[in-house]
């Protein structure tokens, strides 16, 4: 039976004022993990212990028939880990330089998969008091980094950023585009969901201001080497995108398995990252800090005003949170079943967030692991 979790009071602040928003109590929690029952590979190694999927009672023919799928979504890497060991690890096709085949070495790009990545970071920044989630953006930007009038300025906080509720309007010539002329009102913070790139690469700003880092610089003394995460940030057109292996992306899933834990290392804690994966507003119930949600009662997607009833994932496991990035890259975590999925590729699917290749991913999942 599924126990219901207690109603949740999420606090937004806008307009020199608290506004107080109850989220529904019907939906699906993040079930807690015992961090000592995971494996955790050894850092700067490429040993990574492996566990079969027969030994798991998955189906055999039913995942060799899955895996030979994949590659017709121009999958270029696939992983799945069961309480941290390798159950699968596929790859195919070119490497993104076309220099020759996919392999465990080889990087790609995160895409929009990186927002979970930066609002982890963000989290850090906030147990180091290096700044706190509910601090105007204006504290770290300045006073100008939008058009806005200074007063409807002050009310940006960073959680606005986290949760795609700036209220700034996504409808410009460019989303991607940070620059002042770029940022216009279109509604009070905390009252508009909308998924708008500029305000969340940021972040990235209000990171290295607040710390006095480079954002990679950043990203490495407080988290990737800690955990063996190999990666680097570059500027590709107005975005800074994450690239890596995929062996790396699912160490950064593992550590959001084990709550931030690894091995006995504590990269995290707190509230924060309680809330990352649960509803951080009432709009889009399907949306975290940053990340995609499972088992809520609605959803929203990129460029869109409709609140569309039902799960994000219907087939998927209910408490399943993800990053997810254009042309199918998915970072899937899955506490009730202990698993974290990893996939890269260059699907032809241009939706910014594609959940329906996430969707059909799924539906030939679930009847191998059920």
């Amino acid at each position: 039976m599924l126990k219901l979790p207690k109603a949740k009071l999420l606090l937004f602040f806008g307009c020199g004022y608290l506004t107080f928003l109850l989220v529904s109590c019907a939906e699906a929690q993040k079930p807690a993990i015992n961090p000592s029952s995971l494996y955790f590979p050894p850092n700067e190694s490429s040993i990574w212990e492996e566990r079969s999927a027969s030994e798991l009672g998955w189906d055999g023919v039913k995942l060799a028939e899955f895996l030979a799928w994949l590659p017709t979504q121009d999958t270029r890497a696939f992983m799945i880990l069961k309480d941290g060991k390798i159950v699968v690890e596929e790859y195919w096709g070119e490497k993104l330089t076309g220099l020759g085949e996919m392999d465990q070495n080889s990087y790609w790009y995160w895409a929009s998969a990186g927002k979970t990545l930066t609002a982890t970071l963000v989290g850090i920044a906030e147990n180091q008091k290096l700044l706190k989630t509910n601090d105007r953006t204006q504290k770290y930007l300045g006073e100008g980094w939008t058009s806005l009038t200074n007063s409807q300025e002050r009310d940006i906080r960073l959680i606005h950023h986290l949760t795609m509720t700036t209220g700034l309007d996504d409808a410009v010539a460019n989303q991607d585009d940070t620059s002042p002329s770029s940022l216009q009102y279109l509604a009070e913070p905390g009252e508009r969901w909308a998924y708008h790139n500029a305000p969340f690469t940021l972040l990235e700003k209000v990171v290295q201001n607040a710390s006095g880092m480079s954002y990679q610089k950043y990203f490495e003394e407080n988290l990737g080497r800690k955990i063996g995460m190999k990666g680097f940030w570059q500027q590709t057109g107005l975005n800074n995108v994450f690239y890596s292996d995929a062996r790396s992306f699912a160490r950064f899933g593992l550590l959001l398995l084990a709550d931030g834990n690894w091995n006995g290392d504590e990269i995290w804690s707190g509230d924060f990252f309680d809330e990352l994966s649960q509803s951080s507003q009432a709009l889009n119930r399907s949306y975290g800090y940053l990340t995609w949600l499972n088992g809520k009662s609605s959803f929203m997607i990129p460029q869109s005003q409709t609140i569309f009833p039902g799960m994000l994932v219907p087939n998927a496991p209910a408490d399943m949170y993800q990053a997810m990035g254009k042309n199918g890259q998915f970072l899937m975590v899955v506490p009730s079943e202990g698993l974290v999925i990893v996939k890269m590729g260059g699907s032809g699917d241009n939706a910014l967030v594609p959940f329906l290749l996430i969707r059909d991913i799924w539906d030939r999942l679930n009847p191998i692991i059920e």
